[in-house]
């Protein structure tokens, strides 16, 4: 994912838990706020209560791919920080993206396609 796309900011994590909208499931929280420019920044929290670095990268690497999939459908401007919970280590690539994809439907990220239903 290009740097620019990219929250590092520990200020930006704390304004999205201050100001921002999160929607919870039991694999992951996703947190979102409006960010006043034109692109989408995104943020991954995993912490070491999910396991081994080598887990918490590997969750990381699967919800950074399972967004940048999905970055061209979704709606310009937000900041979005995705927390993952215990239940998402071990998933699948496949179960992870379904799981993101659900996420940013219910945050209302997705730009729908005209005309389906």
């Amino acid at each position: 994912m290009e740097g620019q796309l990219r929250l590092r900011q520990s200020s930006d994590f704390a304004r999205l838990r201050q100001e921002g909208r999160a929607y919870h499931t039991r694999w992951m929280v996703l947190s979102m706020a409006s960010n006043g420019l034109s692109h989408n920044r995104y943020g991954f929290v995993t912490s070491k209560h999910l396991g081994s670095a080598v887990t918490r990268n590997r969750v990381r690497r699967l919800m950074r791919e399972s967004l940048r999939l999905l970055h061209p459908q979704l709606q310009p401007g937000f900041d979005v920080v995705l927390i993952a919970r215990q239940p998402l280590v071990g998933e699948t690539f496949h179960t992870t993206r379904r799981i993101v994809n659900e996420m940013c439907h219910k945050a209302g990220l997705v730009i729908e396609k005209g005309g389906e239903a």
